[in-house]
């Protein structure tokens, strides 16, 4: 089955189930298996490949086929038969890859691979062979074994234990020449290229190391653009903006039902599309649209709490560009923040898209067993 398929059926799956409760969501087919949920935990036996998106996801027995790993922590502790792809905050492979490895994080550390190592992060540690090359960008990346092909190697501070060992070329990506100091019993002078840093970024532009500038600037960037997209609306239609924000201040709850309704019909719709077999051309638009809608969910009701905020404060009603941009950007500001709380965060930040899309759903549609007097 197409993998990127398979990665959009994962993430429909994840969404009505991270709501839900911390059970995990489970939907198998041909011995594919998704994983969803607060705590999602792969125990079963006879899987090929593996999808598991979550808070926290744990890999226990192994798979015959690839990993595709995505939550706040995770734990892969079985053996992968084929390649790892994941993504978190903590990042554990303790259990054997016996084929590639492609891995981001913030707190990462890698065993055994039988194929090539790509890894990205702030704090990296290596602590089983690695069989094909390693290409690592972190800012402390500890080393604890023998890697047999070639090392493209980015860091600020790089630690060789008892037994570390390179056998191929060791390239180096420095700011300053002999930066780092390579001990002998590593590798050899003979297999050292010391390259100055600006290189790294024109051979390797997709892999970054995590920096808190980065992250400011990515926050930073992500608030303007939900304030630009504000403005716009409010200078478009003024009037219903502040009518929909409203409608989410005075009935928050009744706008998240119908958001959560809103929503399961896209992706349902989504999904039926697919099971169809010919639907599965108009399935791609279908979810652009419910990714679309949810989006400016987000942004409306992003909107009507930086208006809510600044209401508590006895400020009064935004009545220009001006304050309405300010009154999306505190409210970006405030989601992106809560967002930083593991599990409670996500679903803050669903439950912002969802009252706001519920907003726009109640003025497009009217339902009249919800009207008010």
């Amino acid at each position: 089955m197409n993998r990127y398929l398979l990665i959009v059926i994962m993430f429909i799956f994840a969404a009505p189930t991270l709501a839900a409760d911390e059970k995990s969501g489970v939907f198998e087919i041909n011995n594919d298996l998704f994983l969803t949920g607060a705590i999602a935990v792969q125990d079963k036996t006879n899987v090929d490949d593996l999808f598991m998106f979550g808070e926290t996801v744990r890999i226990e027995k192994g798979i015959a086929g690839s990993a595709h790993l995505f939550g706040r922590k995770v734990i892969s502790m079985g053996t992968i038969g084929a390649d790892v792809y994941a993504a978190g905050m903590d990042v554990t492979l303790s259990g054997k890859t016996t084929g590639d490895v492609t891995v981001s994080g913030y707190n990462v550390q890698v065993g055994e691979v039988g194929g090539d190592l790509r890894v990205s992060g702030a704090n990296l540690t290596l602590s089983a062979p690695v069989s094909g090359y390693a290409l690592i960008a972190g800012d402390e990346v500890k080393i604890k074994s023998i890697i047999k092909g070639d090392v493209h190697l980015n860091a600020r501070e790089v630690d060789f234990a008892e037994g570390a060992r390179v056998e191929g070329t060791l390239t180096i990506y420095e700011e300053q020449a002999d930066d780092i100091k390579i001990p002998a019993q590593v590798v050899p002078e003979d297999r050292i290229k010391r390259l100055n840093i600006s290189e790294w970024s024109e051979a390797n532009a997709d892999i970054e190391i995590w920096n808190w500038q980065n992250s400011l600037k990515q926050l930073l960037t992500w608030i303007l653009i939900i304030m630009g997209i504000a403005i716009l609306i409010a200078a478009i239609i003024p009037q219903k903006l502040a009518n929909l924000r409203r409608s989410i201040l005075d009935q928050p709850f009744r706008s998240l039902l119908f958001g959560f309704l809103a929503l399961s019909v896209a992706l349902g719709s989504t999904i039926t599309l697919m099971l169809t077999g010919i639907g599965l051309l108009l399935a791609p638009a279908t979810l652009l649209i419910a990714i679309a809608t949810a989006f400016a969910g987000y942004v409306v009701g992003a909107y009507a709490l930086g208006v809510g905020l600044l209401l508590m404060i006895k400020q009064p009603e935004p009545r220009n560009i001006v304050t309405r941009a300010l009154a999306a950007g505190i409210g970006a500001l405030v989601v992106a923040l809560i967002a930083l709380i593991p599990f409670l965060g996500w679903l803050f930040v669903m439950a912002t898209a969802l009252v706001g899309l519920g907003a726009i759903t109640i003025w497009l549609f009217q339902p009249r067993f919800f009207a008010t007097a």
